[in-house]
């Protein structure tokens, strides 16, 4: 069917117009681009430094700053030791107490924090308060119960040369409670070791706890002659003792069982002496006789 010229102008015409109009949507629809003439890319501007997670303990992390002290250098930190030593000789020297944190224990004692040093506590430097709460309970298990709690020490060495550093509760408990004391108070008492020349007895104060300690000898445990102390006292008995010396420099306390018993001797005596110590007459006179 033949097309007129004026259809295909006007076919011609309508196309040109949908086309011009659709590009211009389409153009206005696109975000402008720009581009630097520049060979090199723009770089993004820099960031604050990210946080670095840094251990505080054993389990917990604090994001911040990293600790400086991880990073100080050996001298720093070799001076801040000498430093922490020389702190521990002057505890040492003074007699002052310090509050240590219990950080864990060996087959022999307790490790003791101090600064940045760690220091040890043999066991028999524990205050008897702990074996008298729970007697049933070895020392081991008390020091795994006692593994980080505060406990109060002296220093009783501070050797940096050897790196020894030694720390006793009982010096830290005797100068609590050792004024308490007198030469002839009478305590309930605990008995702890058992050696050859006497027993180890834990006095127990009026709140029930055991917090020193003194040295029953052989030879005041009992009237009688004492062969073995064994076959009179046992560790755990409870017995009534009388405190007979105290050595405050030494921080020794001297105690007796047997003088809280009358003495067989002066019972003896008693029966054979009259009390008022009177003489019949009659026997100074057969004496006076017989001299004559």
């Amino acid at each position: 069917m033949p097309v007129s010229a004026a259809a295909v102008g006007s076919v011609s015409a309508f196309l040109s117009h949908f086309l011009s109009t659709e590009c211009a949507a389409v153009a206005n629809s696109q975000p402008s681009l720009s581009f630097s003439r520049s060979s090199s890319t723009r770089r993004p501007p820099v960031l604050g430094a990210p946080k670095v997670s840094v251990s505080g303990g054993s389990n917990t992390k604090t994001d911040g700053v990293v600790d400086q002290s991880s990073l100080l250098p050996d001298e720093m930190k070799q001076a801040r030791m000498s430093a922490d030593w020389k702190a521990a000789r002057a505890y040492n020297e003074k007699g002052l107490i310090y509050e240590g944190r219990i950080e864990g224990f060996n087959g022999g004692g307790l490790l003791i924090r101090f600064y940045s040093l760690l220091g040890f506590l043999p066991f028999p430097q524990l205050s008897p308060s702990h074996s008298c709460k729970e007697p049933h309970k070895t020392v081991q298990e008390i020091a795994r119960d006692l593994t980080g709690s505060i406990i109060s020490v002296k220093v009783i060495q501070a050797d940096e040369g050897n790196r020894k550093l030694i720390f006793s509760e009982k010096e830290a408990v005797w100068s609590k409670f050792s004024d308490q004391l007198s030469v002839g108070d009478i305590f309930e008492a605990r008995v702890g070791s058992v050696e050859d020349y006497g027993a180890f007895v834990h006095l127990r104060f009026p709140d029930g706890n055991c917090y020193l300690t003194g040295l029953v000898h052989v030879s005041e445990v009992s009237w009688d002659l004492v062969h073995d102390v064994r076959d009179i006292l046992t560790e755990g008995d409870e017995v009534r003792v009388k405190i007979i010396n105290i050595d405050r420099e030494k921080s020794r306390i001297t105690l007796s069982i047997k003088q809280l018993e009358e003495d067989p001797l002066l019972e003896t005596l008693d029966k054979v002496i009259p009390q008022d110590a009177s003489i019949d007459p009659g026997y100074l006179e057969c004496e006076q006789s017989f001299y004559h």
